[in-house]
């Protein structure tokens, strides 16, 4: 079995902060330890959710851009085809 390497914190809080979380850890039947690692693996858990969301939102936008330009630049290309058909069926007809 693999032991994962564990490195001591120590950092201070302000006092109305400790005691909320003495509440929730009592209420809990738990304790501050394992509290703050679920308040850690929370933290990092939903930036990552949001980091992602946001590139993704970037992503589309990038993209979105890019798409109009193929658009607008499809549109053109089909006028120019739609003068030119236009002018065959004339002189066709």
């Amino acid at each position: 079995m693999h032991n994962k390497s564990k490195e001591k914190i120590v950092f201070t809080l302000p006092d109305s902060l400790i005691s909320e979380l003495d509440n929730i850890v009592q209420m809990e039947n738990s304790n501050r330890e394992d509290f703050a690692k679920a308040a850690f693996q929370f933290y990092i858990t939903q930036k990552k959710k949001i980091d992602l969301k946001e590139s993704m939102i970037k992503g589309y936008k990038e993209m979105g851009q890019i798409n109009l330009s193929l658009a607008e630049l499809g549109m053109t290309n089909e006028v120019s085809y739609d003068d030119s058909s236009e002018g065959n069926i004339a002189q066709g007809g």
